[in-house]
């Protein structure tokens, strides 16, 4: 509860139980915020004890600035193409039409979108290249990965759903796909990135765009035809 208070929604992220020096390294609270969190804890710990506590060296970077460096803006960026699709999908749902050609190629356009743009192409930057510069036990990176995990399952039960005609089966995985991805890039916009940022080395974060870079050149003319595709539907639906 009091993490909540904070903002801190390990609650809902758990994975596991974090020790709470990850916490306050990842989440980043202004100075002020963070001494009153570790005195209300350890108030709960031991009510009849006080506590004095060394500072804890911060790096200049705050978490609130957002002042992403080259390869993290672009994941950014590709985000902000994910929420468009986020947001056409209630009116996907309202209109699935397993029976026409027009109706399916909607579907199967969405579920390459899904599956090519937002996992093969953007998802392999933070575990392929991204991931490997960090302790890949930490919880926060558990957390995104199990996200993925369960994003790839919808997937998969979607197509089922259009292989079975089954419109009700695909809109379930529809909406749990569009519950589980507003908050899943907040926390990565918000928490995951930043961290790392402070992280990394400017060495890093070179070899980081340049990796990037590469798989944009891989992917080709494929991430224009997704942003094509999700311009196209909301000039259809919006």
């Amino acid at each position: 509860e009091i993490l909540d208070e904070y903002s801190i929604g390990c609650g809902t992220c758990g994975e596991g139980l974090c020790l709470l020096k990850d916490i306050l390294e990842i989440h980043y609270l202004e100075e002020d915020l963070e001494n009153e969190l570790i005195s209300r804890i350890s108030h709960v710990i031991s009510p009849d004890k006080s506590f004095e506590f060394p500072k804890r060296k911060r790096k200049s970077k705050g978490l609130k600035e957002f002042n992403y460096s080259p390869p993290m803006k672009k994941m950014v960026d590709e985000h902000v193409l994910i929420k468009r699709w986020l947001t056409l999908i209630p009116k996907v749902i309202e209109n699935i039409d397993l029976d026409s050609d027009e109706g399916l190629e909607i579907i199967y356009k969405g579920i390459s979108f899904i599956r090519n743009f937002a996992d093969k192409f953007h998802h392999k930057k933070e575990e392929d290249e991204t991931f490997k510069y960090f302790n890949e036990n930490l919880d926060i990176l558990k957390v995104i990965r199990n996200d993925h995990v369960k994003v790839r399952g919808h997937v998969k039960a979607m197509i089922q759903a259009i292989e079975d005609k089954d419109r009700d089966a695909l809109t379930e995985h529809l909406r749990a796909y569009s519950e589980i991805l507003p908050e899943h890039i907040k926390k990565e916009d918000e928490i995951l990135y930043p961290w790392m940022d402070r992280n990394l080395s400017i060495n890093q974060i070179g070899q980081l765009l340049s990796r990037f870079n590469e798989i944009d050149e891989e992917y080709g003319e494929a991430p224009k035809n997704h942003r094509d595709f999700i311009e196209r539907l909301e000039n259809h639906y919006l």
